[in-house]
């Protein structure tokens, strides 16, 4: 079976997903890598999210060294797998996003995927967004045609949520095309929080959050923002929900607890999901989580009790792990455009219709 690699880097910034996988009539996960992010790339990398001085100096040097980590755990993973370059069809090379604004026409994934091809000796799809928003789209999210394809067989309604830097829903309903949108933050303001106040780059299983209470007046001053009261198609990113955004929301409050504001952005993240959910499917049975909000112990149970009627678990209980479902989905992603299949949804990011993503780097 033709087998493909995805490398899947978020807007989290923790490291890279590297995912093998297999494709015939189904997909199979053959073997990961995961790779930290180096802090010094992780801070460029989060510079290069704002305008700065000498951005496109820096960007073309940041992409070197992502590019160069990248090849670095493609060959690891390849070892371990004693395989050769030779052995797989293509890499589903993602890039980091560093802008996205379809509203302003553009998006922008650095990933050099010339030099990957150098690097790897093996043949790079890359650049998957831009097509689409071409075409009028959003350019993402674009996983929830492979939320379709893993998770679609089954009858009844069901929706696959990604909760990485920002939160995603995959609609899937029997004899309905997939939809789906961005619902907001997912960990980006949580994971800036508790760096800004304590210097660790992520909350474990949100326990941080769990030490505080939820405040009222900030939580309802932050669902004010415009994007909520959006419909989908819709998607967003670091330039709507950053730091600075959030410390705008809590310069007209008194002072709250840190551990307080924690709280109230789990909670912010945790209403924003359900509240888009029930708006777009109420009547959902299933709800699957992947990404690292998976393990966020205090998100989970709230995300179950504020939809009791629904059973809310992780992609692993359907066999799949949900630290690998993004990287498998660009892996997919390189199969598709390989073949000219369309990958884009428009009923998921409004385009004006379906299109093949990506770009290909021949080896």
């Amino acid at each position: 079976m033709p087998r493909y690699i995805g490398v899947m880097s978020g807007t989290s910034l923790d490291g890279l997903d590297i995912a093998l996988i297999e494709h015939d009539s189904t997909v199979s996960l053959i073997a990961t890598h995961y790779i930290p992010m180096p802090a010094t790339l992780r801070a460029e990398l989060l510079g290069l999210c704002a305008s700065g001085p000498d951005e496109i100096a820096r960007s073309a040097i940041a992409q070197q060294s992502w590019v160069t980590l990248a090849a670095q755990g493609i060959h690891a993973l390849l070892d371990q797998q004693n395989l050769k370059p030779e052995d797989i069809r293509a890499i589903g090379n993602h890039g980091q996003t560093i802008r996205h604004e379809p509203a302003r026409g553009f998006t922008v994934q650095i990933g050099n995927p010339a030099l990957l091809v150098e690097l790897t000796g093996i043949t790079v799809v890359s650049d998957f967004r831009s097509r689409d928003v071409a075409a009028g789209g959003q350019g993402a999210p674009l996983v929830p045609a492979f939320h379709e394809a893993l998770f679609g067989e089954s009858t009844g309604n069901r929706a696959v949520l990604n909760v990485g830097g920002f939160s995603n829903l995959s609609l899937i309903e029997t004899d309905k095309p997939v939809s789906g949108f961005d619902c907001g933050p997912g960990n980006v303001l949580l994971d800036a929080w508790i760096n800004h106040q304590r210097g660790e780059h992520f909350d474990r299983d949100g326990q941080w959050a769990a030490s505080g209470k939820v405040q009222p007046q900030l939580l309802n001053t932050l669902l004010g923002d415009a994007f909520f009261a959006t419909k989908g198609p819709k998607s967003t990113g670091r330039e709507v929900f950053n730091l600075g955004w959030l410390q705008q929301h809590l310069d007209g409050l008194p002072a709250l607890l840190p551990q307080d504001v924690q709280a109230t952005l789990l909670e912010l993240t945790a209403l924003t999901i359900i509240e888009s959910l029930q708006s777009a499917q109420p009547r959902t049975e299933t709800l699957l989580v992947c990404g690292g909000g998976a393990h966020n112990g205090t998100l989970m149970n709230r995300l179950a009790a504020l939809l009791p009627s629904t059973q809310v678990c992780s992609t692993a209980a359907y066999g799949v792990d949900p630290d690998w479902v993004e990287a498998m989905a660009f892996a997919w992603l390189a199969h598709c455009c390989l073949e000219g299949i369309a990958a884009n949804r428009p009923s998921v990011t409004g385009a004006r219709g379906l299109r093949v993503l990506g770009a290909i780097y021949p080896a």
